[in-house]
């Protein structure tokens, strides 16, 4: 009976968040209207850190990336430095579909992440697979971009598993000037 009832409560806070979720149509009409192939082109630094589901700081990095397009395929390599000297890389190849949506593949993405933009937002939605202690865990991201001008994007992205949220990671991207 009591793990009923806990099912029924992880059921029920799952729903409740399900109905007060934002909408990236919510942002339609918006300004600056991000486009992925201008923002993510060229080099780019970024700032992070990983909040467990506590709001406790557990993870800060730094992330060297650089974009290039060939009109709608794209790829955005990206290099982490974390604050305990870890290492780590991550390409994207991206393809810009119609009607603002994306899809990208990174070799430790499962399948392939879709994504959307409306006016200064983007929403991905993805399934990645991460190191921990020797063993991968696939981890579902929820992962919101938000452009706050020509040269700035805030990341924020809330990870679960089964259902559950595990934390967030916060990045700040910097689009570097034209030489």
């Amino acid at each position: 009976m009591r793990r009923l009832a806990r099912t029924a409560l992880v059921l029920l806070t799952g729903l409740l968040a399900a109905c007060s979720t934002t909408a990236i149509d919510d942002y339609r009409g918006s300004q600056p209207v991000f486009d992925l192939r201008q923002f993510f082109d060229g080099p780019l630094t970024a700032q992070g850190m990983f909040q467990d589901r506590g709001g406790k700081v557990v993870r800060r990095f730094t992330v060297a990336m650089r974009g290039s397009w060939q009109g709608d395929n794209g790829v955005l390599d990206e290099q982490f430095r974390y604050d305990n000297g870890e290492t780590q890389r991550r390409v994207w190849r991206l393809r810009k579909l119609p009607d603002g949506q994306y899809s990208g593949t990174a070799s430790d993405v499962v399948g392939q992440a879709a994504g959307r933009t409306a006016g200064f937002a983007l929403f991905w939605d993805y399934t990645l697979r991460l190191p921990l202690d020797g063993k991968a865990y696939e981890v579902h991201f929820d992962d919101w971009m938000y452009q706050l001008d020509a040269h700035s994007v805030l990341n924020r992205s809330v990870l679960s598993k089964l259902g559950l949220r595990l934390g967030e990671v916060t990045l700040y991207i910097r689009k570097e000037a034209a030489p």
